[in-house]
């Protein structure tokens, strides 16, 4: 028995970890082989769309890394599970088995991470609607006071709003993903303000999820072989969070729409203080000037970045001794 509701706000369902039928069962045959598919070869099963490989599917064994030691360790690495077949993370009986077991109650549930890739803005819609559809009619249906799903938006204005309005019409989704570290425009193109609009409206919350490999390539292909690779990855977390985070405040996204509320998932928190900090100065030395400003339209912002954030955003971590001692 569970004696305490402890809840996981930043659980995953990666792509390798969802059944082999998710698109096909949902999107139009017209799509034909475009259609988000698994096929198989020396490098072990592979996730194919559009003629693009997405990533690896672990419904089938792979020996990609061999039978030596592997470059980066997983959570079942750890746990000493070898044998990914069951992909008991996309089976929400087994992933409830599992929570059980960890006594876990309830998982806020993200997708995979960037995986949808493709120009084509009409398919790249259809796919996203098919997974949401998946995640929310077969998946957290079996319990969906533990399996909490995060919708997948693209990463496009008008996708991004056509998607969270079907949903939000739709019913039972709470908090929608942005994968901020691929969207476009920035976030203070007007573009975004209808986005913003139908959150306040329906009360859906606004996620921005880390990317963990959002250019890969660029960072790690010079370094490959390399131990030092490996701490590339704290200073990508925090890049792809800290321009769209300091936009917020900058363009008085949040100050315009006092309703919408922000999730910053998997970001770590034990650096944003500091920036909160920096902005409450910025915010000071612009009201230090206020007469500069006063026949040039005046000053939009009025109140403190500190208070804003207190107010409408939340941030998730890992591990954080930093951020446990600020709590």
């Amino acid at each position: 028995m569970i004696e305490a509701a402890l809840v996981s706000c930043d659980d995953h369902l990666d792509l390798n970890m969802l059944p082999a039928d998710v698109w096909h069962k949902r999107m139009a045959a017209t799509w034909g082989e475009r259609t988000p598919h698994i096929e198989t070869s020396d490098m072990g099963a592979m996730w194919v769309a559009d003629g693009e490989r997405w990533g690896f599917w672990s419904g089938k064994k792979s020996s990609f890394f061999g039978d030596g030691p592997k470059p980066i360790h997983t959570a079942y690495d750890r746990g000493g599970i070898e044998d990914l077949t069951e992909l008991r993370a996309g089976n929400p009986h087994l992933r409830l088995q599992d929570m059980d077991r960890d006594q876990v109650w309830g998982h806020v549930v993200f997708g995979p991470v960037t995986s949808i890739r493709t120009q084509d803005e009409a398919f790249m819609q259809a796919c996203y609607a098919a997974y949401n559809d998946w995640l929310y009619e077969d998946f957290c249906s079996v319990a969906p006071d533990r399996l909490i799903g995060v919708a997948m938006l693209p990463p496009h204005p008008e996708a991004a709003f056509a998607e969270l309005k079907r949903l939000a019409e739709k019913g039972s989704v709470r908090q929608a993903n942005l994968q901020i570290a691929v969207a476009e425009p920035r976030l203070e193109d007007k573009r975004w303000e209808p986005l913003f609009d139908l959150l306040e409206q329906s009360g859906i919350v606004l996620s921005f999820h880390v990317t963990v490999f959002p250019k890969a390539g660029d960072a790690f292909d010079k370094y490959k072989g390399s131990p030092g690779a490996t701490f590339l990855h704290a200073k990508m977390f925090i890049e792809q969070f800290l321009d769209p985070f300091v936009d917020l405040f900058a363009w008085g996204i949040l100050e315009r729409h006092p309703r919408l509320r922000i999730v910053i998932a998997e970001s770590g928190v034990g650096w944003v203080p500091w920036v909160v900090e920096e902005l409450d100065y910025r915010y000071w030395r612009l009201w230090e000037c206020k007469d500069y400003w006063a026949d040039k339209g005046g000053i939009p912002h009025k109140t403190k970045p500190s208070e804003v954030f207190q107010r409408q955003v939340y941030g998730t971590f890992q591990q954080s001794p930093t951020a446990m001692r600020l709590l």
